[in-house]
């Protein structure tokens, strides 16, 4: 066989022509990762040992996903159709999206006893009821100014009174504060007149400071003023004197028989005496002051601090006392402890619920012409709650105010606020994926190759990843998935990042397949089968983390966490199934040659066609040997000798012989070749990946080395110390702060608030079930115990205000002590009562002969024998609901104030001593009563916590001792999740980890790689809550989702170096630089797309965005690129699990397998005596596939030494692509004087024989 020579000089002029390269030579080292096939072949021909379950899982994965890729590249087409007709339809589906702004619906933990507790109130009382509080907060606009100046306060009643002036127009109907509020409750009388003015005058109730002065009763109105006989025509709050008022109406005409003597009780005992009358003057010059003002005469402003110490009181003495921490905040006071300064001031305004409301004005001529609903009365009110906020906020601007700050909040307001944070930012998401698409192109794009560049696939990986997301979210909204805040602002920016990860790793598979001389119709299936068990693998932990975060049952973090883990679903699938379709696409561009992003134009650089590379490579090697060799796939040559000398030739093997004996580097001697083809090291360079290159020339050698490893376990464990110190930092909490955007109104408001006052409403709720009258001891034993929670306001004497069986006690005792006196008197006697009698031992008297049974209703015998209240303090037990029906009767101002919201409501008994009727109704039995607490200085979580546990501590013992009760409030909605976070946390940890390592021992069958990769997920975790220490963000639900989220993101970081290691063949260090090489090109990607993907949430107006997601979403990739590209690759270095497939000889690759046989050639015999080869004798049943190729086979050989009488066999023997030549290589360039000579050249004579030579 003659050695034929190439004039290499000849190469510079033929820049077209590349180099023949090994085709994939990732065979020999990463034999698993391209065929696992062949690797178990390796085994079970005893050539290798290793993990022979793994493989065969991984070879039926292989075939699978191989299969799947050759049919969607043969459908690409139709695949991409029907694929994006798909995700259409299903983004249709976001028409059906329900969002959610309720804050009890969205915080309140799902299937707690939180949630049965609230489903019982809502039950009882119906959706909507209960009271709005409006709270307006003055603070000096002069920081460490006080407000206890007479301008201050009148600055805060002007604001007030402006405010309280809003009307609103509705239903054609307008609607005042006055139709709105809580207004006080008279008692009703038997004259319709008298009952019309009690009517008229009933204020709204107002909590605050100003009701220290006169100046409060400015703002009860009436707004039209009352005509009152003998008093006058413009009777209102200012000028009116209750107790006078009653000593006139006596003289008034008519009025004979009217139980003046009922009145004046029912004034004396609700305190109500001179009202505002007495009260002092913050202005004495003005000229609706009264007389009766202590200052008026003396014209001085009064001690404001004086007047505040303690607290205020309304018109009812009573039952409206306004304690100071109540009203006054940011105190200051002497050593006789009276208040000297107060940085702030706060009133409260009381709204009916829209269910109350709907209530009150039911049946009632205002509405009757519309069609009056609890739907409408929630119109009025957010109607109304709009204005009289937008009215405060305009007063803020004006010049009256310019040295105050007037802070206001309300329910509205938060809804308002929650409705802008669901608002998709438009501009925001376009920005975002805009970063996305600029990345993308990039990255990918290669300058020196515009035919091979794959900017065109990146830019339609990120818009399918874009309608991913949408479909997905259509799908979970026809689920039924509510959408809220959360899922708004971060989920399409989160799972646009983790959605190109995978469209990364498939580019730069792509990439690399097709630099080799793969066929086009398998380079999609080769695709899938590489690395479709990785995707799938990272995306089965994926969206297990995600459903795993569900178990936290928060609403709006559970509906977060299944709209993530529904979008990874959709990910996966589009990135097995569509993506590969466009990928098709792009290959039939390069076969084309056209350029990348201008498909209409062609390229003019190399191209892999096969065809045309044969003949380059043919016509090179004839003009040396004079005669033109042909360029078919196959050529006969005389094939008489037995081939000996042969030697390995692939990329990373060992290195060869060369003619005088001297070993000569493979890589060296390609590239010498591939600049005699005149490709210089930069342009070789440029069509890699930078990553690439930076990972194969310096970082995989660098982190095997050993001080590298010692300075990286070094490193790991100062990190897990100072992460356990910071962990032991983390508090829990989210301020609401942080929720609204700074520079928004509420803002200043929840700051004012926080600072000042802590300020909340706390109800004890007892239940049905309990037999109330008979248990009452209990009840007030019940009320007392509250004394222990610390954060409750207390009266002045150190106790507890009243609660409603306290009160209506009272008022029994009362009307005892009457019944007494005129027993005592003779007035009443046991069968009847005399016209001399007080109005009130009559009504004694009717009571008192209640039996509390319906067929005998009356016994005038229980006079003698019973008491209303007993000598111990209880209420006669057996008429207990006889006389709580007159008690709501005739004391309503307290029972109004006493918020008891008693249910089913009592029946009402109005007294008339006139009356000889003896019968009471009887109210039903109660299965709904609460007590009201009010709440200060609740700033932290850590408040609220220790608050609510008090508080559950006093309701369980109770309930232990048979009170079913429990409380309600603003506090427990929010706070009470952090009692149990923690537990929950490390269950949703515990359970997601556990997942992980189930995941990946099933699909690995490595127990010992899938324990690296969770160990390096657990110091993922708790480096990020060291951090989240550290740097001040604390532990809420929102944090508590994200790190159980961090597993998910974090096995995209580990799981593709971890198979790359156990894929590759070697020892440990050859290894985990394969893997490195291979692996930190996408890892990076995925990780900078994943950082764009949310850096527009680092522009949010809202802080808790910002701080709570992308702030953790940065540290958890920064920590999982550095824990994913170099602790896990020094810990698999030091104790990595072995391969899952290793030589028996030890080396670091296989030898190259020997093809399969193919169909047996008839051989017929020339004239020459040359066997020429026809047609098969005959087509076998089936035809073994070459590493699922066709003829054209992947694997790269050697010259293979045929045994005696092999050329029987009739095998087909492949010839490396590295020519059979002899090359004369030049020192100037492509002419280097020395002789390379292959060890094949040499042949002995013999029999002929047909050799086939395959060129690439």
């Amino acid at each position: 066989m003659a050695v034929t020579m190439i004039d290499t000089t000849k190469c510079k002029d033929r820049k077209e022509l590349m180099t023949p390269k090994v085709e994939d030579v990732n065979l020999l080292s990463r034999t698993s990762w391209v065929d696992a096939r062949i690797a178990l072949t390796q085994i079970r021909k005893q050539r290798a040992t290793g993990n022979e379950i793994a493989l065969k899982f991984r070879t039926k994965f292989q075939q699978n996903f191989y299969q799947l890729g050759c049919f969607i590249h043969r459908h690409s087409g139709k695949v991409l159709f029907l694929g994006l007709l798909v995700l259409s339809t299903f983004c249709v589906g976001l028409k059906s999206a329900k969002f959610e702004n309720n804050v009890e619906k969205l915080w309140v933990e799902e299937g707690g006893r939180l949630e049965k507790e609230m489903a019982y109130t809502k039950k009882i009382l119906g959706e909507g009821a209960g009271e709005i509080y409006h709270v307006i907060i003055q603070t000096p606009k002069q920081e460490g100014a006080s407000l206890l100046n007479r301008d201050a306060f009148l600055i805060h009643l002007k604001v007030l009174q402006a405010a309280i002036a809003v009307s609103v127009d509705l239903f054609d109907i307008t609607w005042r504060l006055k139709d709105l509020c809580v207004a006080t409750n008279f008692p009703l009388f038997d004259s319709p007149f008298l009952d019309q003015i009690f009517e008229n005058i009933s204020p709204c109730t107002f909590i605050t400071p100003l009701d220290c002065f006169w100046e409060g009763s400015k703002l009860l109105g009436p707004e039209y003023p009352v005509a009152i006989p003998l008093i006058g025509p413009n009777v209102k709050w200012t000028n009116l004197h209750p107790a006078r008022m009653v000593d006139l109406m006596k003289d008034f005409p008519g009025t004979n028989g009217f139980p003046f003597a009922s009145l004046e009780d029912f004034m004396k005992r609700a305190g109500i005496t001179s009202a505002y009358q007495a009260k002092p003057c913050l202005d004495p010059f003005d000229p609706e002051c009264p007389d009766t003002a202590p200052n008026k005469k003396s014209k001085t402003v009064p001690d404001i601090g004086a007047e505040v110490t303690g607290g205020c009181y309304g018109f009812s003495k009573k039952h409206m006392h306004w304690q100071e921490d109540l009203i006054v905040g940011g105190t200051r006071k002497n050593k006789t402890g009276h208040i000297t300064r107060a940085a702030a001031i706060q009133t409260i305004v009381k709204l009916q619920g829209e269910k109350d409301l709907y209530d009150y004005w039911s049946d009632t001529y205002k509405v009757h012409s519309i069609d009056w609903s609890v739907e409408k009365a929630a119109m009025v009110l957010d109607l109304w709650q709009r204005k009289f906020m937008k009215e405060i906020r305009s007063l803020q601007s004006t010049n009256a105010t310019k040295t105050q700050m007037i802070h206001a909040f309300s329910s509205e307001s938060l809804s308002d606020l929650l409705s802008e944070i669901s608002e998709v930012d438009i501009p925001r998401l376009a920005i975002g994926y805009g970063l996305m698409l600029v990345y993308s192109a990039i990255t990918l794009i290669r300058w020196s190759e515009p035919v091979k560049s794959q900017s065109g696939i990146g830019i339609a990986g990120v818009f399918l990843a874009s309608v991913t997301i949408v479909a997905a979210l259509g799908f979970c909204a026809v689920i039924g998935v509510v959408f809220n805040a959360t899922t708004i602002q971060i989920v399409p920016f989160l799972l646009l990042g983790l959605g190109v990860n995978g469209m990364f790793l498939m580019a730069h598979v792509y990439g690399e397949i097709s630099s080799s001389d793969i066929p086009s119709k398998v380079i999609v299936g080769e695709i899938l089968k590489r690395c479709g068990l990785n995707i799938f693998i990272t995306s089965s932990c994926q969206i297990c983390a995600f459903f795993a975060a569900a178990i936290v049952p928060i609403p709006a973090l559970r509906s977060f966490s299944l709209q993530a883990g529904v979008l990874v679903l959709f990910n996966v699938a589009t990135l097995l199934l569509v993506f590969p379709a466009i990928i098709s696409l792009d290959l039939r561009r390069r076969n084309l040659k056209k350029r990348d992003l201008l498909c209409c134009v062609d390229g003019d650089t190399p191209t892999n066609n096969y065809d045309e590379r044969e003949e380059m490579i043919g016509e090179a090697i004839s003009s040396h040997v004079g005669t033109p060799i042909p360029t078919k796939k196959a050529v006969s040559v005389p094939y008489d000798r037995k081939i000996a000398n042969q030697q390995e030739l692939w990329v990373g093997a060992k290195p060869l012989m060369s003619g005088n004996g001297k070993s000569k580097d493979v890589e060296a001697e390609s590239q010498e070749l591939e600049n005699c083809l005149g490709l210089t090291e930069m342009q070789v360079e440029c069509m890699k990946h930078p990553v690439s290159s930076l990972a194969e020339n310096y970082f995989a050698k660098f982190i095997v080395m050993t001080p590298v490893k010692v300075l990286t376990i070094f490193c790991l464990i100062v990190s897990l110390a100072a992460s356990i110190w910071g962990l032991t930092k983390v508090q829990d909490g989210l301020d609401l702060t942080e929720v609204v955007p700074r520079t928004s109104p509420e803002h200043g408001y929840l700051k004012a608030q926080n600072k000042y006052f802590g300020f909340h409403i706390m109800h004890a709720v007892t239940q049905g079930n309990f037999e109330y009258p008979t248990n009452q001891k209990l009840l007030h034993e019940y009320h007392e115990a509250f004394m222990r929670v610390s954060k409750i306001i207390k009266n002045d004497d150190g106790g507890l205000p009243e609660f409603w069986l306290s009160r209506f006690r009272e008022w029994l005792s009362g009307l005892q002590r009457s019944f007494d006196r005129d027993w005592t008197t003779g007035c009443i006697t046991r069968d009847q009562w005399f016209q001399n009698a007080s109005d009130e031992g009559v009504l004694a008297y009717k009571l008192l002969v209640q039996t509390g049974h319906v067929d005998y209703p009356v016994d005038k015998s229980l006079v003698t024998q019973v008491r209303l209240v007993d000598s111990e303090g209880v209420i006669n037990p057996k008429a207990f609901y006889n006389y709580l029906s007159a008690w709501i009767g005739n004391d309503a101002i307290a029972y109004s104030e006493s918020q008891a919201m008693l249910k089913p409501e009592p029946r009402q008994f109005i007294h008339d001593a006139r009356d000889v009727e003896l019968r009471i109704p009887k109210s039903s039995p109660i299965i709904y009563a609460q007590l009201p607490f009010y709440l200060k200085h609740l700033v932290s979580t850590e408040d609220m916590v220790e608050t609510i546990q008090e508080t559950r501590a006093v309701c369980k013992k109770f309930e232990e001792k048979g009170l079913p009760n429990y409380p309600r409030g603003i506090p427990f909605t929010f706070w009470e999740q952090y009692i149990n976070l923690r537990r929950y946390l490390l269950l949703a940890l515990g359970s997601i980890l556990g997942a992980v390592l189930t995941i990946l021992t099933i699909l690995l069958f490595n127990l010992w790689a899938a324990l690296v990769v969770v160990f390096v997920l657990f110091v993922i975790i708790i480096e990020l809550v060291g951090l989240m220490g550290l740097l001040g963000i604390k532990l809420s639900a929102i944090p508590a989702v994200l790190l159980i989220v961090a597993v998910g993101i974090g096995v995209d970081f580990a799981a593709h170096i971890l198979i790359g290691f156990i894929t590759s063949i070697g020892n440990r260090n050859r290894r985990v630089g394969i893997a490195v090489k291979n692996m930190m090109a996408p890892i990076v990607d995925g990780a900078v797309s994943t950082i764009l993907g949310i850096a527009m949430l680092a522009f949010s107006e809202f802080d808790f965005i910002v701080k709570y997601f992308f702030y953790i979403l940065c540290l958890l990739i920064l920590l999982g690129v550095f824990n994913g590209l170099v602790l896990l690759p020094v810990i698999l270095s030091i104790m990595g699990p072995p391969g899952e497939m290793r030589p028996r000889d030890g080396g670091d690759h296989i030898e190259p397998p020997t093809p399969e046989p193919s169909p047996i050639p008839e051989r017929v015999r020339n004239s020459s005596n040359r066997i020429q080869v026809s047609k098969p004798l005959s087509q076998p049943s089936f035809t073994p596939r070459r590493s699922n190729y066709p003829r054209g086979s992947e694997i790269s050989l050697t010259t293979i030494t045929e045994e005696p009488q092999s050329w029987h066999s009739g095998h087909e023997i492949v010839v490396k692509p590295e020519v059979v030549v002899e090359t004369t290589t030049y020192n100037n360039g492509c002419s280097s004087g020395s002789n390379r000579q292959s060890s094949s050249s040499s042949s002995s004579s013999g029999s002929d024989s047909v050799v086939s030579i395959r060129f690439f």
